[in-house]
């Protein structure tokens, strides 16, 4: 049968699915939170009413598989993430989800089997809204969580990542022993179809597009700059110890490095995605006598990443000394950047040809769990679709037509594997 006849079925799974996360602004799919456990147990259920199996692996992530298929053999795995971000879209990290599972609905309709088996994975847990730390459940698998990870308190309700993945149903324990609960060995490949999070397929015109790499990130959810409180019209510039003023200096001298840097070909994004005074204590009149805010830094590059974050730290302890005041970092987390596999990517570009589907490359500036897979050692790939108004907001929009192409360009690539 042809996956475009499953439109029907995946024009259900994104309208319930929608309609189950809803928040009354966008989508609200928590990680390891309410959210996320309505969708994962939805999924379930729809999936048993196709004929697949469901299981779930030791990080609590959803394993969709053929009803004949043993677990024994190596498989070309495909998924992406069950979570969004707070008042998110509904194709972030879903598309991919769904992808994977038309791909399974095909064959069991059709009879028509992949040499190397196909399996989907759901994962939980890819953003870093919910924890600060994103990865969680594709890190689990590898070994990757440690104690730090697992006592990050949940941004609303405050119970720690441990306590919320054990009630997903995850051995927590063995992953913060560090076992690895995913066999490498025994991956042909990882697959990724995820909407596009920029303009570029937008303003070029492109349907689809294959992603070379995905850049890596350094942040800090917190960096406090911390001075002293004083009267707005009682203490003079050369008296003061603003932290407001001195958060402003190193975000301006952040950008000008940046600007510099871009000018050089370097490939860089930097983003203060969150700053804020005090609101118990914050005043028209009053000097902030302390300001947090968020840093995070991306790039291609791991020598980028290192090199801009030293510069950051120097350009802080010059506005110590200049402004009297002090800067104080929560812990430095950070993500590897990551290239994607040349000859899964090849044949992605050979499908898209076969197709009549441009066979574009477009880097990833967000980051995906097809990260974590390929640093791994696993060979892996992605398909971008494109997604008009941006990604991490509710107006995400993705045509039926265009993620069907995504997905046949999948499934072709499964069954070369």
């Amino acid at each position: 049968m042809e996956l475009t006849a499953l439109a029907p079925l995946a024009e259900q799974l994104f309208s319930d699915l929608r309609r189950l996360g809803s928040d009354g602004v966008g989508i609200t799919r928590d990680s390891y939170g309410e959210g996320e456990n309505a969708a994962a147990s939805y999924l379930t259920d729809w999936a048993g009413h196709q004929g697949l199996t469901v299981t779930r692996d030791r990080a609590a992530n959803l394993v969709f598989t053929l009803p004949d298929d043993t677990g024994d053999a190596p498989a070309t795995w495909i998924g992406s993430h069950l979570d969004s971000v707070p008042q998110g879209g509904n194709y972030d990290g879903l598309a991919g989800i769904v992808a994977g599972l038309l791909c399974l609905v095909e064959q069991q309709r059709s009879g028509r089997r992949c040499g190397t088996p196909a399996r989907v994975l759901a994962l939980r847990g890819e953003e870093s809204a919910w924890f600060g730390k994103a990865y969680m459940g594709s890190s689990a698998l590898f070994g990757k969580l440690n104690d730090a990870d697992l006592a990050m308190p949940h941004r609303t309700h405050g119970r720690t990542l441990a306590q919320c993945m054990a009630q997903a149903g995850a051995d927590v324990e063995a992953i913060r022993s560090g076992a690895v609960l995913f066999d490498a060995a025994r991956a042909k490949a990882w697959l990724e179809l995820h909407i596009e999070q920029g303009p570029v397929m937008i303003a070029r015109g492109m349907p689809v597009a294959i992603v070379p790499g995905i850049r890596g990130n350094v942040r800090h959810n917190r960096v406090s700059c911390v001075g002293e409180a004083g009267h707005s019209g009682a203490v003079p510039r050369w008296l003061r110890h603003d932290a407001m003023f001195a958060v402003a200096d190193l975000i301006t001298r952040l950008d000008e490095h940046w600007r510099a840097l871009l000018e050089r070909g370097v490939d860089l994004v930097v983003t203060t995605g969150i700053v804020g005074t005090d609101p118990a204590e914050h005043a028209i009149s009053r000097i902030p006598g302390k300001v947090d805010f968020s840093l995070e830094v991306r790039s291609q590059s791991p020598d980028t990443l290192d090199v801009f974050y030293e510069l950051m730290r120097t350009e802080c302890r010059a506005i110590e000394r200049d402004r009297g005041v002090r800067f104080v970092f929560d812990r430095r987390l950070s993500s590897a950047p990551a290239t994607m596999d040349a000859h899964v990517s090849s044949l992605l570009a050979e499908a898209c040809r076969a197709l009549d589907l441009p066979q574009e490359r477009v880097p990833s500036g967000a980051g995906h769990d097809a990260a974590i897979f390929a640093n791994a050692g696993i060979p892996s790939g992605m398909v971008f679709v494109r997604n008009a108004n941006g990604s991490h907001n509710p107006l995400e929009h993705m045509e039926m037509e265009d993620f069907l192409r995504g997905v046949q360009v999948l499934a072709a690539v499964t069954h070369r594997l």
